[in-house]
């Protein structure tokens, strides 16, 4: 039995922090900063839990160190970027239907007081 979209189990990963050079400021790239991303991926979790086998489930140690190293890597200059890259790797596992990936940057260069900048999207396999 298919799940619809509506229907899909998550398995959420929150408050990963990672440092990064992303930026389009040159002081953005030099010195780098703390990266924080959520992802809450879409699947169906019943193999797994059928069966008490890790490989019918998301590993969320092995995707967080491959997140990590994501944003450790190439710079980019928009975490919108940043953020379309995680999706695709959190998609690169089968089980995966869809990704929702937010990348927080706290330490956006804004001349203003605040908390916390973010993009949040969406992906999902056609």
């Amino acid at each position: 039995m298919s799940l619809d979209r509506t229907d899909l189990d998550r398995i959420e990963v929150r408050g990963l922090r990672a440092r990064g050079r992303h930026g389009a400021l040159p002081a953005e790239r030099e010195l780098g900063q703390e990266f924080v991303v959520d992802v809450s991926l879409g699947l169906d979790t019943r193999p797994a839990a059928e069966t008490d086998d890790l490989s019918r489930t998301v590993d969320y140690g092995t995707l967080a160190g491959r997140l990590v190293a994501a944003v450790e890597a190439d710079p980019v200059d928009l975490i919108e970027t940043l953020a379309d890259r995680l999706a695709k790797i959190c998609l690169e596992d089968p089980a995966v239907a869809e990704a929702e990936v937010t990348v927080h940057k706290p330490s956006a260069p804004v001349p203003h007081p605040f908390t916390d900048v973010a993009v949040k999207i969406r992906r999902s396999r056609p």
